[in-house]
């Protein structure tokens, strides 16, 4: 009895001691940086990691020369800064060659630096060029103009200058890989320095050149960078094109076609890049061969590498990715040995902007979202994830950073996913829909997810919050149709322009009947006589059987993709539906065996 009652009375003492104990801080992340011990030195020690590289990514799939011009890429290694540059012969030779050429266009005169006049900055950029081949090409060295310093009014006025559309690039290539057109790419030198400066813009004098104290450039020409320069470029370049007898196209003013009687020729422009198609190699060389008398042009050979897309082509089809933009995005961002992820993004989550601590600096996110923004070109497996990510770069939190780190993980084990365009199908246009009602729990806003199909070929898609919270799920799905709408009429019109006739009216697939009923029929009048005019578009269009809506159950619609996170089965079964491959995975069957350029 006497041993219990003296227990009792240590356990009371110890529970008013523990009380009296001050809570410990919460636990951190260190933010030292990790060292090695010292006696690591004393040994050969390995680098391997838990998950290498080559459990995700293979090129034994691939022919010999598309694995040259594949691990050329891989490989490219392009300095950051002049310093970094001036250490190696090749660069420091572009660079010279690039103030040769500036200054045989006499693109300025070394003035007095007027009084009370703001200096422009530059700067260097540094770019690798190949051949379809893999080899070097060149060595390209650009001095860009630091246009976000200028004043509008004073150092420019018009800036606008339209680049072609992404879905424009992916829609043709569905095309060529059908109909089997030729596929080249051309790159124009000096671009910017052929348009004419209006304005009074002067410049520091660029690293490079000797410089002189109190002195400046006073430019004559048009120079990268400058806000106006894009546009004076892009006039001159539509005048050079149409008095050789392209046509514009109003779907994409970066779309040229030129039809005549031996076949049709297409030309893309991206700035100073061009991608040109047809049917005939007659039309494109002399094409090439114009260009090449209006301007300083290189001849890059067939496509391959444009604006970060690799482009692989086979008898099968045409495979389209990222994976060299991918690889040095992980590599940056110190995710190259993560452990990877089934799916992008956590079916359980849903992501808010409060009730969580803020970021100190959110510039790393807000950098990282531009990178993965760009990367949903190829890749509309991460769509969602990314547009949720978007939400919040105002003011980032430390669970959106959570999140973007698991894209990051989901992109280390399908590095080389991207896009496929079968060349065995037919001119039929699809389209799917869907919307997640109120999914948004700040402001209870939906959802819209779609994507449309050129015969097999996925050629675009968009995940996006809607502008104002609807008050149904029916009238969410509505909106989702009306903007799917919009792009199949887009698509319609730009496959016009290539000359293409495909099976009408397109049909488009929805997981809601009332959405249907409503778009087919003006019912519902007292519950939908608040949306807005601009939606009821799809009325007319299912009129005029420019589309034709069908029922598909939530289970088959493919683009609930778009709308929120699945389970890691479901996405898998989408992504198949899709026609997302990775030609580079070690379990891809020999999709693109053997390669045919």
């Amino acid at each position: 009895m006497l041993s219990l009652m003296r227990k009792s009375k240590q356990k009371m003492k110890r529970g008013r001691e523990e009380e009296q104990v001050p809570d410990a801080h919460p636990l951190r992340k260190s933010t030292r940086t990790s060292v090695p011990p010292v006696w690591h030195r004393d040994y050969h020690v390995g680098s391997a990691s838990k998950y290498p590289i080559a459990s995700y990514m293979n090129y034994s799939q691939l022919s010999t020369s598309h694995k040259s011009f594949s691990m050329a890429v891989t490989n490219m290694k392009e300095p950051q800064t002049f310093e970094e540059a001036m250490l190696h012969e090749g660069w420091n030779r572009a660079v010279n060659d690039e103030l040769g050429a500036l200054d045989a266009k006499h693109t300025w005169d070394i003035v007095d630096c007027p009084p009370g006049k703001k200096l422009i900055d530059n700067k260097w950029v540094f770019k690798e060029k190949l051949h379809a081949d893999g080899s070097l090409e060149r060595q390209k060295a650009r001095l860009v103009a630091k246009g976000f310093t200028q004043i509008y009014g004073v150092d420019f006025l018009d800036t606008f200058s339209p680049v072609v559309k992404v879905n424009t690039v992916k829609t043709l290539l569905a095309v060529a890989s059908v109909k089997n057109w030729f596929l080249h790419q051309m790159d124009i030198s000096n671009a910017f320095l052929n348009g004419d400066l209006e304005e009074e813009v002067y410049i520091k004098i660029p690293l490079g050149m000797k410089a002189i104290p109190g002195k400046c450039c006073k430019l004559r020409k048009s120079l990268y960078g400058l806000k106006q320069a894009s546009r004076q470029w892009y006039a001159k370049l539509t005048e050079a094109l149409t008095n050789f007898g392209f046509t514009q196209s109003y779907s994409d003013y970066s779309l040229f076609t030129k039809q005549t009687p031996e076949g049709i020729l297409v030309m893309l422009v991206y700035v100073d890049d061009l991608i040109l198609s047809g049917n005939s190699m007659k039309l494109i060389q002399g094409a090439k061969n114009y260009l090449s008398q209006q301007f300083k042009v290189r001849d890059l050979g067939e496509l391959k590498y444009f604006l970060g897309l690799e482009i692989a082509r086979s008898a099968s089809g045409i495979s389209v990715s990222q994976r060299k933009y991918c690889l040095d995005l992980l590599q940056d961002t110190g995710f190259l040995n993560g452990k990877p992820v089934n799916s992008p993004s956590d079916m359980k989550t849903r992501l808010s902007q409060f009730n969580d601590e803020e970021l100190v600096n959110p510039y790393e996110y807000k950098s990282l979202l531009g990178r993965l923004n760009y990367l949903t070109t190829t890749r509309p497996d991460i769509a969602y994830a990314v547009q949720q990510l978007c939400q919040f770069q105002a003011q980032p939190k430390v669970s959106h950073v959570k999140a973007a780190h698991r894209v990051q993980r989901y992109l280390k084990g399908s590095l080389g996913q991207g896009l496929f365009f079968a060349s065995d199908t037919v001119f039929s246009l699809t389209g799917y829909t869907d919307s997640d009602w109120g999914a948004c729990p700040d402001t209870r806003k939906s959802i819209t997810g779609y994507c449309t199909f050129l015969g097999s070929s996925l050629i675009t898609w968009k995940a996006k919050k809607q502008a104002i919270v609807s008050k149904s799920s029916s009238e969410a799905e509505y909106r989702a149709l009306s903007q799917l709408s919009c792009e199949v009429q887009w698509i319609t019109q730009l496959l016009k322009d290539l000359n293409v006739k495909y099976e009408g009216p397109a049909t488009v697939y929805c997981d809601n009947k009332s959405a249907i009923h409503m778009a087919e029929n003006p019912v519902f009048h007292e519950r939908t006589k608040h949306i807005e005019i601009d939606c009821h578009v799809i009325r007319e269009r299912v009129n005029s059987r420019l589309i034709t809506l069908k029922y598909v159950c939530t289970d088959r619609n493919l683009a609930d993709i778009f709308t929120k996170g699945l389970s890691a089965h479901r996405f898998k079964w989408i992504l198949f539906k899709l026609g997302v491959y990775d030609i580079y995975s070690p379990a891809c069957g020999g999709l693109m065996n053997p390669m045919v350029s």
